[in-house]
C-alpha cells in the first residue's frame, strides 16, 4: 500500500483519491492546504482514515509517513511544488499540464532520476482500457492518412469571464487557458498514438482575460497531418476519427471513451471494438493502477516512455503558446 499526500483540494483530487483507493494500491495519508479549515473540510470526506493535515509544504515534504504526493494545484505552481516533493525523496504524480516550460520539466525529470523516485504526469485518458483498444486497433487501418480529435466543453467558469471576472483557469498569471486545460488532452492523445510531430501550428481564440478560450492545432507528420480542436467557450459533440487506407476508426470522445468503431473502407461495415469502461466516479482508477505499478516495480523502462511523451507534449504546448503571445508570469 502506497501512503500518499495531496496538494490541491479541487474536485479532480477527490476523483484521484476515489480511483486510487478503489484500486487497493493507495492510501490517503496526508492533506495539504494553506488554510487549516480547507484541509479539515477536505479530509472530513474520508472519515475513518488516519489523515494528517499540513498547512506548510515543508511539513508535507518532511512527513515520513508518506512516500508519494499527488500534485493538483493551479498549473503555475506545479513545477515548484513537484520539485520540493522530489527533493524530499517522494514519488510525484503531477496533474496535466506538468509544467509551463520544457526546461522546467527537464529539471524535474533530472531530479527524479537523481533521487531514484518516480515522476509521472497524470494523463488519465491514455490509461483507459478503451483508449488502449483504440491504439491497438490502428493496425487495422494500414497506412495512416490523417486524424481529427475534438474535445470541446462549455465551462461554467466562462460565465465569470463574461461577468468581468478572471477565474484561475482563464488566467495566464495562473498558467491557465483552454490549450493547457482541455487542448492538452488532444495533444497527449495524438502524441501517444502517432508520436511527436515534425511541426505544430496553433490558432487560438483569445478571450477578454487575454488567454485562449478555444483553439485549433495542426500537427504535421511526414506523410499525414492531425487536426485537433478544443474549447472551453463552446461545446461540440463531434466524434474523433483516425483515417487509414483500409478503413476509419471512430471514437466517441478523447476521454471516457464509450465507443470505438472500425468502419471497413471496402465493405462499409462497422464493428464495435470498445469494451466496458470504468464508472464515471472511478475514471481515474486505471491511471492510479499504472502509477502504483511503476512505483512498486521501479519500472524505469516504462518511465522513459512516459518521460518522452510528457516532454513531447509540453514542447507542443509551449511552442503553441509562445508563437501566439500567450505568456505566463516572467514571460515564459
Amino acid at each position: 500500500m502506497i501512503n500518499f499526500g495531496i496538494i490541491g483540494t479541487s474536485w479532480i483530487t477527490h476523483s484521484f483519491i476515489r480511483g486510487a483507493q478503489s484500486s487497493g494500491k493507495w492510501n490517503l495519508a496526508a492533506v495539504y492546504s494553506r488554510k487549516e479549515e480547507t484541509a479539515k473540510e477536505f479530509a472530513s470526506k474520508y472519515e475513518g482514515q488516519k489523515v494528517t493535515l499540513h498547512t506548510s509544504l515543508d511539513a508535507l515534504a518532511n512527513d515520513a509517513n508518506i512516500t508519494a504526493v499527488y500534485v493538483a494545484s493551479p498549473n503555475i505552481l506545479h513545477y515548484a511544488q513537484a520539485k520540493q516533493m522530489l527533493q524530499a525523496g517522494k514519488h510525484v504524480v503531477v496533474e496535466k499540464p506538468s509544467c509551463s516550460t520544457v526546461e522546467e520539466l527537464e529539471d524535474l525529470f533530472k531530479l527524479a532520476k537523481e533521487k531514484k523516485v518516480i515522476l509521472v504526469e497524470a494523463f488519465r485518458h491514455i490509461q483507459e482500457a478503451n483508449f488502449k483498444i483504440l491504439k491497438q486497433s490502428m493496425e487495422k487501418l494500414g497506412p495512416i492518412y490523417g486524424a481529427s480529435i475534438t474535445y470541446a466543453q462549455y465551462s461554467a467558469r466562462y460565465e465569470q469571464v463574461l461577468a468581468g471576472e478572471v477565474p484561475n483557469i482563464f488566467n495566464l498569471e495562473m498558467g491557465g487557458g483552454a490549450l493547457v486545460d482541455l487542448g492538452v488532452y488532444c495533444v497527449s492523445a495524438a502524441l501517444d498514438l502517432f508520436g511527436a510531430p515534425d511541426k505544430s501550428t496553433y490558432w487560438p481564440v483569445t478571450i477578454a482575460t487575454g488567454c485562449d478560450g478555444a483553439g485549433k492545432i495542426i500537427l504535421q507528420y511526414p506523410k499525414f497531418s492531425v487536426y485537433l480542436c478544443h474549447s472551453k467557450i463552446y461545446h461540440s459533440d463531434t466524434v474523433s476519427e483516425i483515417y487509414g487506407e483500409k478503413g476509419t476508426l471512430i471514437f466517441s470522445s478523447v476521454t471516457d471513451i464509450e465507443s470505438v468503431v472500425f468502419r471497413d473502407a471496402k465493405t462499409k461495415t462497422k464493428t464495435e471494438l470498445a469494451g466496458k469502461k470504468e464508472p464515471a466516479d472511478l475514471n481515474l482508477k486505471e491511471e492510479a493502477v499504472e502509477f502504483a505499478r511503476l512505483i512498486e516495480e521501479e519500472d524505469w523502462k516504462s518511465m522513459e516512455k512516459y518521460e518522452t511523451l510528457s516532454m513531447g507534449i509540453l514542447k507542443v504546448l509551449e511552442n503553441s503558446r509562445k508563437e501566439n503571445g500567450l505568456l505566463f508570469p516572467g514571460g515564459i
